[in-house]
């Protein structure tokens, strides 16, 4: 019994003194960084990296936390469904006193739990969402020369469960965050790092860690099925294109139109190739496989295809084709969707994050009682409208049974024509 005794005893200072040798190898003070203006900018670049909008616009996102904890969290409501073993809280962020528990399916009365769920969700997400909550209150920022570069460092005085927090967060060149080092009240050595890597894009459009590696013994922080999304404007999205048929023009294998009589098109959308005419030329375009396209001028083919004219007639069909079937792309890849309230009412907002001609610009779409798009406000990058209207009307069924717009009417009173619209297979 002694010797186990003394083994005991020398195995405890083993690894007493393991530990202390590697608090004082390991341990960082907090460095001190600049205060001010320069800071906020910092910062300011780092949310324009990650799409902070999306962020706040984002109606659900889910995840788990090392696999153990499971969230739902209904972000415009305050609401977190948090579920861990037998254990699901609904959990109000606001006002935790009405939250509600259950208990193996059985609704229960539980402070403790509830208080333990909001603990939870305040680390977990934090693991999550921290990039984002930059600007919170109660935070403070700093610049500090980490490794020759500018690093932000954030300060939480007040809020969570842990307040007098801090975090030195690494950017890349694009002022994306890489990882950050921590100085928490629950990780005795300073300094500790953490990676965030494994961003994964969104449908709500906002980027989101799946994983983290701690310097700390190499643990790793998994995140799960991560996902972002807003559910009352697909739902609402849904509804307009089931008002304009968009079954329909989905199969719909060719399209005829023209755009303020200046300009012609024939769209064998089946294949993806269209005919643009304008003036004397007419541009076989294959919008895919550009390199396949044919100019014919007075109807006599080019030898050569003109790239230049090739390219005008490519951005060309990109806006014409928008002015007649834009309402029917609201799920195309890289657009986002959010729900706006304009004179009381639900409006969509959609964003185009990639392709076409101007990625970046949004249009609100403004609906009918029965949620066809009567106007959309329209937002361009480029700053050139901002919120200028233009009306979606004269809707017609076409032969193959899609709702397409026949006319377009400006602020300015200007009128656009569609032409004879045409629909068919």
């Amino acid at each position: 019994m002694k010797t186990f005794l003394k083994i005991l005893g020398v195995i405890i200072l083993l690894i007493i003194g393991f530990v202390t040798v590697y608090y004082f190898i390991n341990n960082e003070d907090v460095p001190k960084g600049k205060k001010g203006i320069e800071a906020d900018g910092l910062a300011i670049k780092m949310f324009n990296a990650i799409n902070h909008e999306s962020f706040e616009n984002t109606e659900v996102i889910e995840w788990s936390f090392r696999n153990v904890h499971f969230y739902k969290w209904y972000k415009q409501k305050n609401i977190v469904e948090v579920s861990w073993d037998e254990n699901k809280v609904i959990l109000n962020t606001k006002d935790t006193s009405k939250s509600e528990v259950f208990i193996n399916n059985k609704k229960t009365e539980n402070k403790e739990i509830v208080q333990k769920a909001f603990n939870f969700f305040n680390n977990d997400s934090f693991w999550l969402v921290a990039p984002y909550k930059i600007f919170d209150a109660g935070t403070e920022r700093s610049i500090v020369n980490y490794q020759g570069k500018d690093a932000l460092m954030v300060t939480y005085t007040s809020g969570g469960s842990t307040p007098g927090d801090s975090y030195l967060w690494i950017l890349d060149e694009n002022y994306f965050p890489t990882s950050y080092k921590m100085w928490t009240s629950i990780i005795p050595i300073g300094g500790v790092s953490a990676t965030w890597s494994g961003w994964k894009n969104t449908e709500a459009g906002l980027k989101l860690p799946t994983k983290h590696t701690l310097s700390l013994f190499g643990m790793e922080i998994p995140m799960g099925n991560i996902k972002a999304y807003n559910e009352e404007a697909n739902i609402l999205a849904n509804n307009i294109l089931k008002a304009i048929n968009h079954e329909a023009y989905q199969k719909t294998k060719v399209l005829e139109w023209s755009f303020a009589g200046r300009r012609s098109f024939k769209w064998n959308k089946e294949k993806h190739i269209v005919d643009v005419s304008w003036d004397s030329i007419r541009v076989n375009l294959y919008p895919q496989e550009i390199e396949k396209s044919m100019v014919f001028f007075n109807e006599n083919q080019s030898e050569k295809a003109d790239s230049i004219i090739v390219k005008k007639a490519w951005d060309i069909f990109n806006n014409d084709s928008f002015w007649l079937v834009a309402p029917h792309k609201l799920f195309d890849d890289g657009v986002l969707r959010n729900i706006e309230i304009v004179d009381e009412k639900q409006a969509l907002r959609v964003t185009y994050t990639t392709g076409g001609t101007t990625p970046g610009d949004s249009y609100v779409w403004l609906l009918d009682e029965n949620y066809v798009p009567k106007s959309y406000k329209m937002y361009l990058k480029n700053g050139r409208m901002n919120g200028t209207p233009a009306t979606w009307e004269d809707w017609i069924t076409t032969e193959s049974g899609a709702l397409l717009p026949t006319n377009h009417t400006f602020e300015n009173g200007g009128k656009l024509s569609m032409g004879e619209v045409k629909g068919y297979n």
